[in-house]
């Protein structure tokens, strides 16, 4: 691991005096702890082709749900294949 600069330094002492606290919801909480669940139980490689288009897509999405973007690909696979996949309603509001 790189060495850390000051800020970090800084960050690493107000979090180990016990200073930060979490501003995670618990809905927000769960999911994570979903997407950990689902990644942590991986045990074997899939090499899949995307269009780049859907590639950049994808990790912008990743981005905005703070996780990396493989670990929401294999999230939405689970979520299908267990039948949690929800499709959005036709509510003409194109959302």
């Amino acid at each position: 691991m790189s060495t850390a600069d000051p800020y970090e330094l800084e960050i690493l002492a107000s979090y180990e005096k016990g200073e930060l606290k979490s501003v995670a919801t618990k809905a927000e909480l769960a999911k994570f702890k979903s997407a950990a669940r689902a990644t942590a139980l991986k045990d074997k490689r899939v090499n899949i082709r995307l269009s780049s288009g859907d590639l950049k897509d994808i990790q912008a999405k990743a981005l905005e749900e703070g996780m990396p973007y493989q670990t929401l690909i294999a999230s939405v696979l689970h979520k299908y294949v267990t039948g949690k996949l929800a499709e959005p309603k036709p509510d003409g509001s194109g959302s």
